[in-house]
């Protein structure tokens, strides 16, 4: 199969290594034109190293020519953080054909984000947008041209846009993704799986101390205590409970399965909290007022859920919580400058209008 990923970070590089290494034409599009000729003059090949050790993988193309990247692929990856979602949105729209996939792992809802761009561009092809709930590696560069994976995702709830086109959609990702894909629906649903907006604030702001105090901190390891864990899975309640309220069903993969040792696998199977922990790699220096955990993480996922909340009609006092807290670090009112229904233009339909356009998509 023929696959652009779009991006130059962790995700992107291990998404494309290892499509590479399952025998698919890979293509990489990143921005950084020096980055892109540097990635050329080493061989275009990513090095994946994971528990069974180092592997080369050798990439069609590396280019900074988002047009040559996409043209004729049938599956566009593009796990870049949400906050470079609506520069690539509008770069990727004009050049998007009949029967393409765009698959964001995850999305923030930015499935409606990248419909939305190619809407604006004029665009009239038949593609699909999904989503799902978290990044299918937990990864890490170790260099320019390398990285390191320490688990993959076993099971991934992807939602589509328009749900429509959701049979092609996930038929095309499962050939990416073979026996990991998991139909939880619409776009919307795909988007209230996504799980960095209920690990990572809790992590990062009630480790605001150590995290400005030693030069590196291990948000999941030293990080991850009971108290912060109650308050993890008190903020995972709001986001399932807006899930029940618009209607979506069970399973709703909630966060606590990813740390038990029993019952339904999360999406990263059984262990994976003890192998990124044992890994190292996420012990790391974090700027607050920089870090993707802040500024994708809370500022966009927590305000995207506030506002679908609100929609709903139900209370997310920890998601406005984590809001005000971080708006105060950084500076800023998370619910302005973050991602909500109001700001994507969708402010003004009720339950019911909302969900006929994630089934019908514009021309419905």
């Amino acid at each position: 199969m023929r696959i652009a990923v779009l991006g130059g970070g962790n995700g992107s590089f291990a998404a494309a290594g290892d499509f590479a290494l399952a025998g698919h034409d890979t293509r990489l599009w990143r921005r950084d034109k020096p980055a892109v000729e540097a990635h050329r003059a080493a061989g275009s090949t990513i090095t994946i190293k994971d528990f069974a050790g180092k592997h080369e993988a050798k990439l069609a193309l590396v280019t900074n020519d988002i047009a040559q990247a996409v043209r004729d692929a049938e599956l566009i990856v593009c796990p870049a953080p949400a906050h470079a979602q609506p520069d690539i949105a509008k770069a990727l729209a004009p050049h998007l054909k009949d029967g393409q996939v765009v698959f964001l792992p995850p999305g923030t809802f930015g499935s409606m984000l990248f419909a939305q761009a190619m809407q604006a561009a004029g665009k009239k092809a038949k593609v699909a947008f999904a989503e799902t709930g978290t990044l299918p590696w937990l990864t890490r560069k170790h260099g320019p041209f390398e990285a390191a994976v320490t688990v993959r995702a076993k099971r991934l709830p992807t939602g589509v846009f328009p749900l429509a086109l959701k049979s092609h959609a996930l038929a095309v990702i499962g050939q990416a993704f073979p026996n990991v894909i998991e139909d939880c629906g619409d776009a919307l649903s795909g988007a209230l799986m996504n799980a960095g907006g209920i690990i990572h604030p809790p992590l990062i702001t009630m480790n605001a101390g150590p995290l400005e105090h030693f030069d590196r901190w291990d948000i999941h390891k030293e990080g991850t205590q009971p108290s912060i864990r109650r308050v993890t899975d008190a903020l995972d309640a709001e986001r399932i409970a807006v899930r029940e309220a618009l209607g979506y069903g069970a399973p709703h993969f909630p966060l606590a399965d990813h740390y038990a040792k029993e019952g339904d696998e999360w999406m990263y199977g059984r262990g994976s909290h003890d192998k990124l922990t044992d890994s190292g790699d996420w012990r790391e220096h974090i700027v607050l007022t920089q870090h993707r955990y802040m500024l994708e993480d809370t500022r966009m996922g927590l305000s995207f859920l506030a506002s679908v909340g609100e929609l709903a009609g139900v209370p997310t006092p920890l998601a406005r919580a984590f809001l005000a807290i971080g708006g105060a670090v950084v500076g800023e009112d998370f619910m302005v400058t973050g991602r909500t229904l109001k700001g994507m233009g969708l402010g003004g339909h009720d339950k019911a209008g909302l969900q006929r356009l994630l089934r019908d998509g514009f021309g419905g």
